[in-house]
């Protein structure tokens, strides 16, 4: 059966977003209170945060655009708020056919090799990641070598310990091949969920009876944001002390998914730490996360890296690059590597 809607082009609804909170108000007669690069506006007894075109409600704990604003203090449908920002004659009614949904593709990871020496020596050796610090994450299956064409594995799993994601890389030293499983849920990405020991806290004197309990009272209060699992265990590298203590995740990509899901399975979480790359689309996408976290009341900062990533700054580090005689005996030829790395991409 098709409906009826108005369509609002993507021009149409960024102008409606960065339309300024402030002076919409001020058109309307509101008073303001300014306070630093942001303005106070009262609704009713209740204070709401607005910056630019965005706004945050001190105690109902939540924000949003100029749209969100014009819909929940207006209280107008979305065609309603965007003509009501963009002009009356704005959007075009169209009409909609019903469409026929697609089965999600199954995710399955890919077969493991019998051992990871192409792995060892391309993450140690040619990345310059810590053995340690790889080692904690093969130990728990997060890492592995594919039996097919020897690729890196990063695999991303559920609060249940399910596999949900699977992001692999080219080995080969002519390798440049990065692409995540198909069916790979992006809210579960590479990640690494802060630990604390039972065994090793104290409370007042007595130990901690229960994990529950430690959690609580030594909330994992960080987390890290990343555009690649390697950048994340250059990271790591670089900031060895009491790293398992915090959080960590890899999006694969520019996205915010396994952030946002992490929070939700992470309440103790306080701090967001935005670590994307050091280039425009990097930066770009910490902007639209750093209005989200704003948006939600959630701290965070910005760590940029030197050069262009993470792993650049690793290698770049003097005393801390890799060495040939780091992990000699996971040494593979150029050749070999050249023979592994003749691989299609298979989606």
């Amino acid at each position: 059966m098709s409906t009826q809607y108005i369509h609002f082009t993507e021009q149409e609804k960024e102008q409606a977003r960065q339309i300024d909170i402030a002076e919409l108000l001020r058109s309307q007669g509101e008073a303001l209170k300014r306070s630093g690069s942001e303005y106070e506006w009262k609704n009713g007894s209740q204070k709401v945060t607005i910056r630019g075109n965005l706004w945050f409600h001190q105690y109902e704990q939540q924000g949003g655009d100029a749209i969100d604003f014009v819909r929940r203090f207006y209280n107008k449908s979305y065609p309603e708020a965007m003509q009501y920002l963009l002009g009356s004659c704005s959007g075009t009614l169209m009409v909609s056919l019903p469409l026929q949904k697609k089965l999600p593709k199954p995710f399955v990871l890919p077969p493991k090799n019998d051992n990871m020496r192409r792995v060892y020596a391309y993450l140690i050796n040619r990345r310059g990641i810590d053995r340690d610090v790889l080692y904690a994450f093969v130990h728990k299956g997060m890492i592995y070598e594919s039996a097919d064409y020897h690729n890196a594995v990063f695999v991303g799993f559920d609060t249940d310990g399910v596999p949900r994601h699977a992001h692999k890389r080219g080995t080969g030293s002519q390798s440049s091949y990065k692409g995540n499983i198909g069916g790979s849920l992006p809210e579960y990405s590479f990640h690494w969920k802060g630990q604390t020991d039972p065994v090793t806290n104290l409370h007042n004197g007595n130990l901690f009876n229960s994990y529950d309990e430690c959690l609580r009272l030594n909330p994992k209060e960080k987390l890290y944001l990343f555009e690649a699992p390697i950048d994340m265990l250059s990271f790591i590298s670089m900031h060895k002390d009491g790293w398992k203590k915090h959080s960590y995740a890899a999006s694969c990509g520019v996205s915010d998914h396994v952030l946002w899901q992490m929070i939700k399975d992470n309440p103790n979480i306080k701090t967001v730490y935005l670590c994307r790359d050091n280039d425009e689309a990097g930066q770009l996408a910490n902007k639209r996360t750093s209005d989200a976290l704003f948006l939600k009341g959630i701290q965070h900062e910005l760590l940029v890296p030197l050069h262009k990533d993470w792993n650049e700054d690793r290698l770049a580090a003097g005393d801390n690059a890799p060495h040939k005689d780091v992990c000699a005996e996971f040494f593979i030829s150029e050749q070999q590597e050249a023979n592994d790395s003749c691989q299609t991409l298979q989606l």
